[in-house]
């Protein structure tokens, strides 16, 4: 059965602010035990994450943020954007809420790429990570297939393109990125577009788009994280995406020793908009997995400013097809 939607008009609602670096930050927060950070992807917002939101703030603290140039937080206009910013961010969040113990981590797209840096983070002492699971999103630069749009708004002219970017232009370039029977529903286009538009926010896709470049000057220290964490990791990918699908997770099981990995057939890059029962089943088993394994839990008492060592476990496990 499929999750049930919270219509954004609610969704909006539920949202706290917090100030980060003087820019206001809109964020959410809900249920309790382990807290559980979900990272939205690029050029949308945390309301992306709808469909799981009450499922999973059954079982965790789920916590979200629309990052800064992004939905309903603030939106400058000469910002420098990037990702590393943002993990700074994700941090700050985590500070305010007070959140002492180790944190698990759900990311998608753009998102996928905060996480690596808050796992880079991990291994060199400064940020302390349960586990972390990637959605589709291009988590190695050699395999990221950008959309002509990206390219374009990466070119001298991409401020005009922002500019000139609109609802149509949505339907044209984001629709073809989802797979073919589970492409968003002119409702859900207008709501992604009202989170886009709030605050003339396409105005800075030109700006937010840096994260490309960015992903190639981080890669090696990235990768390696990936590579040498004993976080336990899972790759959920919905196999049509165009643009970090099938060819993706073929890379991450060449460089990933052990690699957990989950492919949906026949949806595309927003498995957990297109496929949200499906992507919360294979979290939950993924979950279910670290408890069997987890040989100790570390006391909330013994991490300060959320930091500690790497757990000493890991997950080795692959799933090649999420049709059962």
């Amino acid at each position: 059965m499929r999750p049930a939607e919270i219509p954004l008009s609610v969704w909006r609602t539920q949202g706290h602010d917090f100030v980060f670096r003087g820019q206001t930050i809109r964020y959410w927060v809900a249920g309790q035990g382990e807290p559980l950070l979900l990272i939205h992807g690029f050029p949308t917002a945390s309301w992306d994450w709808n469909y799981l939101w009450q499922p999973l703030s059954r079982q965790y603290q789920v916590i979200a943020c629309d990052m800064l140039g992004f939905g309903d937080s603030a939106k400058p206009r000469d910002h420098d954007y990037s990702l590393v910013e943002q993990a700074d961010l994700q941090q700050a969040l985590l500070d305010h809420l007070q959140v002492q113990q180790p944190v698990h981590v759900l990311a998608h797209d753009y998102g996928d790429s905060v996480a690596q840096e808050l796992l880079a983070r991990h291994r060199e002492g400064s940020f302390a990570m349960a586990s972390c699971v990637f959605l589709n999103g291009g988590l190695f630069p050699e395999t990221h297939r950008a959309l002509l749009v990206q390219k374009l708004l990466l070119s001298p002219v991409g401020w005009l393109v922002g500019r000139t970017f609109d609802r149509c232009s949505l339907d044209r370039d984001f629709s073809r990125i989802f797979g073919p029977n589970t492409r968003p529903s002119e409702s859900e286009l207008d709501d992604f577009w009202s989170l886009i538009s709030n605050n003339r926010g396409h105005h800075i896709l030109y700006r937010l788009i840096s994260y490309i470049p960015e992903r190639l000057v981080q890669r090696e220290r990235w990768v390696q994280a990936m590579q040498s964490s004993q976080v336990p990791m899972r790759l959920i990918n919905g196999a049509m995406d165009p643009v970090s699908g099938e060819h993706m997770v073929e890379r991450y099981r060449e460089l990933i020793a052990d690699p957990d990995t989950v492919t949906i057939p026949d949806i595309g890059r927003y498995p957990h908009t297109e496929a949200p029962a499906l992507v919360l089943r294979h979290y939950q088993r993924f979950r279910a997995d670290i408890a069997e394994r987890r040989p100790c839990t570390v006391p909330p008492r013994a991490v300060q400013n959320n930091k500690i060592p790497d757990h000493p476990f890991a997950l080795s496990s692959t799933i090649q097809s999420a049709s059962c």
